[in-house]
């Protein structure tokens, strides 16, 4: 998220759209809604801490009125439309790097069975590993045009590491139809290109490249479930978005578009 201006809470940060307009910052502290798993949540972003992954915030404490106190991380967030220097190949490169140390650091974290986590866009598969499943550019802090940390971590669920790539891919690549992607990201991005990428500078193996586009259409379902229920639960921000972005009619095109590029997709990823 990045600073909008102070008011009476403190410095309003902008940016993402679930807590829109109810997060701020306070000096060396962000302030936020805790989400429903904030106490599990918190348990592993510490052990994360613990075990030297320094690009995530710490917690510090949840308030009585049901927010949540983070360390906050400085440094430059993309908000949309994107600019052209969050969608450079070094951009992309350093995001793919970032992911795959924040995975081999939460593999080696168990996850708390009890915690009620998110199902919206967790892996259906599920999994040993917590998941951040929404690493968008609103949520990856850059400094010197290359990402050094990861922020708001509230759809974390267990699941597989090449779901979390799929997720990453539909922002960072863009996995959308090219109508779509302009409207949000710079023209001329090669998507084929972009995917493998990701895919190098992850070290995604060679199982998980070939289920990659299949991954990334699943995880194309799930998102658009996520906004049907979110708009089916009078939520004005989906709402609002759905109808500016296209409405469903963007989502079908979407899905054929990345149903008809499979195999070129694979291609790229395994040549």
């Amino acid at each position: 998220m990045t600073a909008e201006g102070e008011t009476a809470e403190g410095e309003a940060l902008i940016g993402g759209m679930i807590n829109a307009g109810a997060v701020f910052r306070h000096g060396a502290l962000v302030e936020r809604p805790a989400p429903r798993t904030a106490r599990a949540l918190h348990t592993h972003l510490l052990a994360l801490a613990d075990h030297g992954f320094d690009a995530a915030p710490i917690p510090v404490g949840l308030t009585e009125d049901g927010r949540e106190q983070l360390t906050f991380i400085p440094g430059d967030v993309a908000l949309s439309p994107y600019p052209h220097w969050v969608m450079t190949e070094t951009a992309l490169r350093s995001v793919g790097s970032l992911l795959r140390r924040l995975h081999d650091v939460s593999a080696a974290i168990a996850v708390d069975a009890d915690a009620r986590w998110p199902r919206s866009l967790a892996d259906p598969a599920g999994g040993t590993m917590l998941c951040h499943n929404d690493v968008c550019p609103d949520n990856v802090v850059f400094r010197d045009g290359r990402a050094v940390a990861l922020i708001d971590f509230d759809m974390a669920a267990p699941g597989r590491a090449v779901w979390d790539v799929a997720m990453t891919a539909r922002y960072w690549i863009p996995m959308l139809d090219p109508a779509s992607a302009t409207a949000h990201h710079p023209a001329g991005l090669d998507a084929p290109t972009r995917l493998r990428i990701l895919a190098d500078s992850y070290g995604l193996s060679p199982q998980e490249r070939a289920e990659l586009p299949d991954v990334i259409e699943q995880a194309t379902a799930s998102c658009r479930a996520f906004v049907a229920d979110r708009v089916a639960d009078g939520d004005p921000v989906y709402a609002q978005a759905l109808s500016e972005r296209g409405g469903w009619q963007r989502w079908d095109r979407i899905q054929e578009w990345l149903t008809a590029h499979r195999e070129m997709f694979t291609s790229a990823l395994l040549s």
